[in-house]
């Protein structure tokens, strides 16, 4: 059977006359889809050039490690391949190479490939592939498939009609996607369950209309519940500096906060920094009563939340605008890739450029959770020389 064959950048089509493109398994067509990826590489668009193609393993731990080899590697010319096209937006014919790839190899070395192919049918929300490559999937590898993944995110224990939200990565303006989802929440009146956690920075716009739509929840008796405030809190008193006379919003957000999660002396101490910094009066306290449930045992102390940067969506020609201030703000830097869809070459290189000050200050990012075919690309540009990379296990 015949190998398809997709070039490594999109084409309009073969000129009359044109030579056919040679195989993408021929040494020639390995040849043109090397020069087709690096038209599309940072190089190529007048960025430091970061290429450094090399073979990826998965250890047991979900780890990737890459070790650089020398020589003509089949299986690794079918990976890259495939990851240059995903990347590309090529998808139909980064399909075609890996259903191919996946049924000629054996072993660990078809696992990658199968991984790679299931990840993409969950990419292109094709749930019936997905199921049926998976029976394929666990014949050929002998191992249990990966499991369909449901886009939004559940809250164990949530009420009936709980609607969940996560805020996350840096809100700017009052009408940040996130905050304007949050009231649109508050105006139907159900109950709400709203993560904080992965929110790492917000500008005085957006806290003050997160400040305002807490508070309307409160006045209006719309349930609220908050998971991972103590990392928001503990981020806003960071920046907030008594006598400097800005980012009022952020100092009301802050005292919301302790408001709702019942902190009366600190919230009395703030109050009394804000009416010093701005010379006018703070919000008062409110005693809210919340009846216990009968047999109820006192909640265990939450966890110290990891303050991960999450990153959505397809990054394509992506700068990461508000990387670097994370990167400085934090000594354990984690980069949470689980809701990236697709990651292009440009952004991939320009994303290690932007990691490589922290090799050499010997500070280790983690770059957590991308899928296979985002893990790939990343392997390809050298990511892995910069950041430990875990993918999931399943």
């Amino acid at each position: 059977m015949a190998r398809p064959k997709p070039s490594a950048a999109p084409s309009s089509g073969t000129a009359a006359g044109q030579a056919e493109p040679a195989s993408p398994t021929s040494e020639a067509g390995k040849a043109e889809l090397a020069a087709n990826a690096s038209q599309t590489s940072p190089s190529a668009k007048g960025e430091p050039s970061v290429l450094d193609f090399t073979d990826s393993q998965f250890s047991e731990s979900g780890d990737m490690t890459i070790e650089v080899e020398q020589g003509g590697d089949p299986l690794q010319a079918d990976i890259e391949q495939a990851a240059v096209l995903f990347a590309n937006g090529q998808d139909s014919a980064a399909r075609a190479v890996l259903e191919m790839c996946a049924r000629t190899h054996s072993g660990a070395d078809a696992e990658r490939l199968w991984r790679m192919l299931l990840d993409l049918m969950q990419v292109l929300g094709d749930r019936a592939a997905f199921e049926k490559l998976g029976m394929e999937f666990a014949q050929a590898c002998e191992t249990s498939p990966p499991t369909w993944r449901q886009p939004e995110k559940v809250f164990p224990g949530s009420a009936v009609g709980e609607k969940t939200l996560t805020l996350q990565g840096v809100a700017t303006g009052a009408d940040a996607p996130d905050i304007v989802k949050l009231k649109a929440a508050l105006a139907a009146k159900v109950p709400v369950r709203v993560d904080l956690s992965k929110l790492v920075s917000c500008d005085d716009e957006a806290a003050g209309a997160l400040c305002d739509l807490l508070r309307l929840a409160r006045k209006q008796g719309v349930a609220v519940t908050l998971e991972g405030a103590d990392g928001l809190v503990g981020r806003l008193e960071s920046r907030l500096v008594v006598g400097q006379r800005e980012s009022a919003g952020a100092w009301l957000l802050l005292l919301e906060l302790y408001q709702c999660l019942g902190r009366s002396e600190i919230f009395e101490e703030k109050a009394v920094d804000y009416a010093v910094t701005f010379e006018m009066s703070p919000p008062s306290w409110e005693n809210i009563k919340i009846p216990p449930k009968a047999g109820k045992k006192p909640a265990a102390p939450a966890a110290p939340q990891e303050q991960a940067l999450v990153l959505s969506g397809e990054l394509k020609n992506y700068r990461f605008g508000e990387l670097p201030n994370y990167l400085d703000s934090t000594g354990q830097p984690i980069l949470d890739f689980s809701q990236v869809k697709r990651m292009d070459f440009f952004s991939a290189g320009l994303l290690r450029n932007t990691l490589e000050p922290c090799r050499r200050q010997g500070k280790e990012v983690v770059i957590r959770h991308p899928h296979h075919l985002v893990a790939e690309l990343m392997g390809i540009v050298g990511l892995n020389s910069v950041a430990r990379i875990i993918v999931p296990k399943s």
